[in-house]
């Protein structure tokens, strides 16, 4: 987290000379209708410079065995014994960083460019989705990603078998460059299941497949999303302001998921010196949208694209460096750096004024890489070598409630970033009021998720996947956590079911996938999943940009 000298910070991580204070700008002005392993890491002390924690050598075990299999995302892999986490009297665990490919794994990964020139805050009127193909049944290129899921020359469903899942409907992406581009985000509404990916918006009937509303197509590339959506089915998207290298992520548009109609837009102005929209995190909480700069944050409306308040630097050179929404509105802050007293600060905001209804000081040499879960906080934290980890719950009041104490080596499925945080990233994870899912590696053969008591940091139970292939949790439904199942080289996946109380955790199946798709499902290598009124949907999140064979964009399942 050191700056090099006479460098400036890239990021959240460094901080500047102390600025004057910015001059407040202007919210977004509403629309005038119509127009992110090498090995094992050795064995070190705790963060306190004590002895190595309860564990001795953890032996290979069934919960996850070394290394991890092609295609890979990020794992944890299994360590020698963990040293001190870094609160007090608490176990933590070590890991190898383990590192995948970097454009075809986890979620977006952000290039990060030099500077350009400031531009202030403007409020525009939207212009009307700029249509790629018609909304109709009998589109001119069905592989454009704009089809209707139900015409061409191969019907996926052939040969299905008796208790099989049919193909709603498949999707092929949009033509990307060579060097690749982002598909973040999915978001399954009544109506419509919606994606990005590179300049284009798509939404599909959640049925069919039909186009529900016309392709939008943004001038540049996108690079960022709300990874939530809003009550009344809101979301915002980031574009970059040109095709240069000073391109900055900075041009926002909210959109309307069940029509695609465009709201308020506008430009993310730069804060203070190093302060920069190179690159942003968006989030919503409530009707507050979140956009983090490297190193503070602008609040705005998220109906009127107003300007709520901007999360600046505070206290000792604490500067904002990521955000995490839903909920409940988590700030991690750099503070400190390159002194004595160099740590991260973690802090609860109320997303309509911004001020803080807790802080949290994390120890020096610690850092808080992912957020797990915002309610309750959940923290998932690594050393300044990246070789221990540990996983935090905090109270309400921003005190630590426990610390995951367990021999398991988890794969979360986190997007690998570089530069900037990207708090949410982790796939693979699901959190209810009192535990914590996660998912063990499996290098070949079925894999287990562990239940983790939140209240003592304890393993409840594990619960194996029921066929020879990984399975990870979606979320915490009706008191059953929904889990996916992965497909197989010649056997689709599954969604199954697992109770979350009583003595007994069976699987127990909702949806099997199809035999005669399962090539397609199991390449899904960079992928977002989700389970919605009965229908099971797997997407892209990274295109390579491969142009000799048609890339897929999207898959939905269903009875």
């Amino acid at each position: 987290m050191t700056q090099p000298p006479d460098q400036p910070p890239s990021g959240g991580y460094g901080a500047p000379p102390n600025q004057p204070p910015q001059p407040p700008s202007g919210g977004f002005g509403p629309p005038v209708p119509p127009t992110p392993g090498y090995g094992y890491p050795q064995q070190q002390p705790g963060p306190y410079g004590g002895q190595p924690g309860p564990y001795g050598q953890q032996p290979q075990t069934p919960y996850g065995g070394y290394g991890y299999p092609p295609p890979p995302p990020p794992q944890f892999t299994p360590a020698p014994p963990p040293g001190k986490g870094p609160f007090k009297g608490k176990p933590a665990l070590l890991i190898a960083a383990a590192v995948a490919g970097l454009l075809v794994v986890g979620g977006t990964v952000w290039a990060v460019t030099s500077g350009g020139d400031d531009k202030k805050p403007v409020a525009q009127q939207s212009d009307s989705p700029t249509p790629s193909t018609a909304a109709t049944d009998d589109p001119a290129n069905p592989g454009d990603g704009s089809g209707d899921g139900a015409q061409g020359s191969e019907d996926l469903n052939e040969g299905r078998k008796s208790g099989e899942a049919k193909v709603l409907w498949y999707k092929e992406a949009p033509d990307a460059p060579g060097s690749g581009a982002d598909a973040p985000g999915m978001w399954i509404t009544d109506k419509a299941a919606v994606k990005a990916a590179y300049k284009e918006l798509v939404a599909y009937d959640v049925a069919d497949g039909k186009p529900t509303w016309a392709t939008i197509t943004f001038p540049q590339k996108i690079c960022a999303v709300t990874p939530q959506k809003s009550a009344d089915d809101k979301i915002v998207v980031a574009y970059e302001s040109g095709v240069s290298d000073n391109a900055k992520c900075n041009q926002l548009q909210q959109i309307d998921l069940n029509t695609g109609a465009k709201g308020w837009s506008g430009t993310v102005p730069d804060g203070a010196l190093f302060d920069s929209a190179i690159s942003v995190g968006l989030s919503i909480t409530g009707k507050t949208l979140m956009v983090g700069r490297s190193e503070s944050g602008i609040a705005y409306d998220l109906d009127s694209g107003k300007k709520l308040y901007e999360k600046k630097k505070y206290g000792s050179a604490c500067f904002p460096s990521a955000f995490a929404g839903g909920t409940k509105l988590i700030v991690v802050s750099s503070c400190g750096a390159s002194t004595s007293n160099e740590h991260d600060e973690v802090q609860e905001l109320d997303p309509a004024t911004g001020k803080a209804k807790w802080t949290k000081s994390i120890p020096k040499g610690w850092s808080v890489s992912h957020a797990f879960s915002v309610d309750p906080v959940v923290l998932y934290l690594t050393d300044s070598d990246d070789k221990h980890w540990n996983i935090s719950t905090l109270k309400d009041d921003g005190t630590v409630r426990s610390q995951v104490d367990s021999k398991a080596a988890f794969a979360p499925g986190c997007g690998l970033s570089i530069l900037d945080q990207d708090l949410q990233g982790c796939e693979s994870v699901a959190v209810d009021a009192s535990t914590l899912y996660l998912p063990t590696e499996a290098t070949t053969g079925a894999n287990q998720i562990v239940a983790i008591d939140l209240a003592t940091g304890k393993e409840k139970w594990r619960v194996k996947s029921p066929v020879d292939e990984s399975m990870v949790p979606i979320r915490v439904e009706g008191g059953k956590l929904l889990a996916y199942v992965g497909a197989g080289y010649d056997s689709g996946g599954q969604v199954v079911t697992v109770p979350t109380t009583g003595s007994s955790h069976p699987t127990t199946k909702l949806l099997q996938m199809p035999a005669g798709t399962a090539q397609i499902e199991s390449s899904f290598y960079s992928r977002d999943i989700d389970y919605v009124d009965g229908r099971f949907y797997i997407s892209s999140t990274r295109l390579n940009g491969n142009d000799d064979t048609k890339e897929k964009l999207m898959l939905a399942y269903g009875n």
